[in-house]
């Protein structure tokens, strides 16, 4: 039967972070079975907490952002993703700003970070549902599509008019491994000229060659080129693991999403919640071995 897990040790980071062009540090602490996982904005009075669940979503345009109050944590799906993937399940998270470092873009800074921490068993079973029933949502010309299986799994379509990504799928079996060598390299990514309106109405004022991958209309100009040839669909899967991650409970199913992003990865959390006919909690041993990392 897996357990819970947190962090070994406190460890303490710091980056620039993608929207608001500003220095964050930020500062992890491991925490007790059943916490979950906690963002604490420390400059604020009081230093209210966030908990990382979909209650507490309040945007997903660009990014996903939590907030309650006043009180708002933004683009924490890349960091959430490396968690989710090394198995933490509790955790508190000092932050001194409105938004989590960007770092390179991708997950695999937050992956060594946490490793460096050290991940330490907590002596309380893990909290994992399995799906009984497909799920699905849809909006304009995306989908989502949460399906039974007896793994988790992760697949993507995505789409683009542009020459370098075009139509890509990529299929994820999850295992932790895997997920650190073929998933958390994978950058976010832009268009110049997306980039420069953001720029204009004060987002992505942190955004730079070495936090994304910025395409114009024929090519990557990154001077070191991709990571993977289909790096920009292994991202989307980057990105729904950690919006998944938000449901509360480590899901065995098989995620499938086609061109879709932060707003249906949240909608279909919620579906799943919203009807408890869809999934049922694991609690056999033998089920539980599909839901090791």
């Amino acid at each position: 039967m897996e357990m819970q897990k947190t962090i070994d040790c406190d460890i303490e980071f710091t980056g620039i972070a993608l929207h608001s062009g500003r220095k964050v540090t930020v500062k992890l602490k491991k925490a007790e079975a059943n916490n979950g996982i906690i963002f604490r904005r420390i400059d604020l009075p009081g230093k209210p907490e966030i908990p990382a669940t979909l209650d507490y979503v309040v945007n997903t345009l660009m990014c996903t952002e939590l907030g309650i109050g006043k009180a708002k944590i933004k683009t924490v799906e890349h960091f959430l993703s490396a968690v989710n993937a090394l198995g933490i399940d509790n955790l508190i998270v000092e932050v001194d700003g409105c938004e989590m470092p960007a770092m390179d873009g991708s997950s695999f800074p937050f992956v060594q970070i946490l490793l460096k921490a050290g991940i330490k068993e907590l002596g309380i079973p893990k909290k994992v549902i399995k799906l009984l029933k497909e799920v699905v949502v849809e909006k304009d010309c995306k989908k989502v599509v949460f399906s039974p299986s007896d793994r988790i799994k992760y697949s993507f379509l995505l789409e683009y008019d542009h020459p370098i990504i075009g139509r890509q799928k990529f299929d994820f079996d999850f295992s932790m491994e895997d997920y650190i060598s073929e998933i958390s390299p994978a950058r976010t990514f832009g268009f110049l000229e997306e980039v420069e309106y953001l720029k204009k109405n004060n987002l992505a004022l942190g955004g730079s060659l070495e936090n994304a991958i910025v395409l114009d209309k024929k090519g990557v100009l990154n001077p070191e080129g991709l990571r993977f040839k289909n790096e920009f669909v292994r991202h989307k899967i980057l990105d729904a693991i950690g919006d998944i991650s938000l449901i509360g409970y480590k899901v065995i199913g098989h995620f499938y999403g086609k061109k879709s992003g932060h707003e249906l990865n949240y909608l279909i959390g919620k579906k799943i919640l919203e009807n408890k006919d869809v999934y049922e909690f694991v609690e056999d041993e033998e089920i539980f071995k599909f839901a090791i990392a």
